[in-house]
């Protein structure tokens, strides 16, 4: 992956001193070599934990591997102190898993009492106020924990990347999206840095590009790209211009930071002074793992740039735009299938889908909205730039990260599908089905007060966002609850 952090895990097996020390280095090895079956790479610390002195052992072998990760593996009952403090001075994401007993043959000699050595973690990891990474059931089988470290990976892996994150802002939020004005105080508490700009900082930047030997390159990869659906050629060079303004920045400045997302204001002076819509920049820049956020959306960016790092596939950022009206929802039900008609929904953007997302409609046109108002009675010049065509049909999952006016963040996860159906509208777009979206809409969309940007992954993926949630400390996930368990607040009288 671009743009995102490579996960190296360390295992580390722990046992209290009054059971054998061989049983949990027994036990470790079984994990690494179910790992090794996975295809999965880890860093087998050879030190086993019983005190104090071996925690710091393990830490320095971990700092030597160059570990970013850690599981830390109750082989038996486990030392409660040395292995939670070993997780406190470890700096990265950490699970704890445990040895389930093998046999029936030998549970004299061999039994670990892992289940119960769990309960003791748990306790001393909430003194140490450590937020561990914790299976849903901790205790299994070699193959059992290999299938747990796999889950936590991806979890991980969003820890580690957020903590070297960087995201660039250009322009104040626009008052007519207030919504997407959040507070930023609480980014920094999960590592990551914010580098608010100027547009004028942008523009700047921009026409000290104009001519760079560069744009030519980029502009015909565009063209290749585009392909038949090209339809406005010559607005490429101000793209490119605009594209190679944002790489050249991210390098010049993200400093400490190794990974960096945008989060730019669009409309409408930028169109009157740069010349173009930057929608297909974006979908270019987002597909290579650099998501791209309109409307200064700082957290919109930031909720792509997760689930980016979880699909491993380029994600989008959609408005919960339009209902799907009903003469629709009849003319296709044999596609719709168990969905009622408030299950579904449009996802509409101006066209920064990434191209791999579309269908072969994919089409360069201009900004439908804004011509209304800037370019009237013209042919489109300065609107042009925006990437249209119909989302592929297939499974997706809506998430965001989000701010609560008074520093305290939320996220909500819905796991849903993009139908087969004609949308008979612009921009880029596609009718989404998710379970009881009309119920998640009201108590969760709209009874917790999120903006109207959703971002948009593709592929199923809510059980490893929420675990990343949780690892964040982020106490509010919520999802679209099935009709049989009402929402808080929810009106039971209906």
């Amino acid at each position: 992956m671009k743009n995102a952090p490579i996960v190296k895990l360390g295992i580390v097996a722990v046992s209290r001193d009054c059971f054998p020390m061989s049983l949990s280095e027994r036990r470790r090895k079984a994990v690494v070599a179910e790992l090794v079956k996975k295809g999965i790479e880890s860093v087998e610390i050879t030190t086993i934990v019983e005190n104090e002195k071996d925690t710091m052992l393990a830490l320095d072998g971990l700092k030597k591997a160059g570990c970013n990760a850690l599981c830390v593996y109750l082989g038996n009952f486990g030392p409660e102190g040395p292995e939670t403090l070993l997780a406190q001075k470890f700096c990265g994401p950490v699970m704890f898993a445990a040895a389930a007993e093998e046999t029936g043959e030998d549970l004299i000699n061999s039994r670990g009492d892992a289940y119960c050595g769990m309960l003791n973690a748990s306790y001393n990891l909430g003194l140490r106020g450590v937020n561990a990474y914790i299976p849903e059931y901790p205790v299994g089988t070699a193959a059992e924990v290999a299938c747990m470290i796999a889950d936590f990976l991806p979890v991980a892996k969003v820890k580690v990347a957020l903590s070297k994150l960087k995201i660039f802002a250009f322009g104040p939020r626009p008052f007519d999206f207030l919504a997407c004005n959040a507070p930023i105080a609480p980014l920094f508490k999960l590592g990551v840095e914010i580098q608010e700009n100027s547009e004028l900082d942008l523009f700047a930047a921009y026409n000290a590009r104009k001519g760079d030997p560069r744009i030519e390159k980029v502009a015909a990869e565009m063209a290749a790209e585009l392909g038949r659906g090209n339809k406005h050629e010559g607005i490429l060079t101000r793209l490119a211009q605009f594209e190679i303004t944002l790489l050249d920045w991210a390098e010049e400045n993200k400093g400490a930071s190794e990974y960096f997302v945008f989060a730019n204001k669009c409309w409408p002076a930028f169109q009157t002074q740069f010349g173009m819509v930057p929608c297909y920049v974006n979908s270019r820049l987002t597909a290579r793992g650099i998501p791209v956020s309109c409307e200064t959306d700082i957290y919109g960016a930031l909720s792509e740039y997760i689930l980016y790092l979880v699909t491993e596939n380029a994600p989008t950022l959609l408005d919960i735009n339009n209902t799907v009206p009903a003469d629709m929802y009849e003319a296709n039900k044999n596609k719709v299938g168990g969905y009622k008609p408030n299950d579904l929904f449009m996802g509409f953007h101006c066209g920064n889908t990434p191209i791999c997302h579309l269908k072969d409609d994919a089409e360069m046109k201009y900004q439908l909205i804004m011509k209304r108002a800037l370019e009237p009675d013209g042919e489109p010049d300065i609107t042009r730039g925006t990437l249209e065509g119909t989302i592929k049909a297939g499974q997706i999952t809506l998430f965001r990260l989000q701010s609560t006016a008074d520093c305290v963040l939320r996220s909500y996860i819905a796991q849903g599908e993009t139908l087969d159906i004609d949308h008979k509208s612009f921009g880029g777009i596609g009718i989404i089905a998710v379970d009881e979206m009309a119920r998640f809409y009201r108590h969760v969309l709209v009874g917790k007060r999120y903006p109207h940007h959703a971002g948009m992954g593709f592929g199923h993926v809510g059980k490893t966002l929420f675990s990343a949630m949780k690892m964040l400390g982020v106490c509010d996930v919520a999802y679209n609850q099935p009709a049989s368990l009402p929402y808080c607040g929810e009106n039971p009288f209906k």
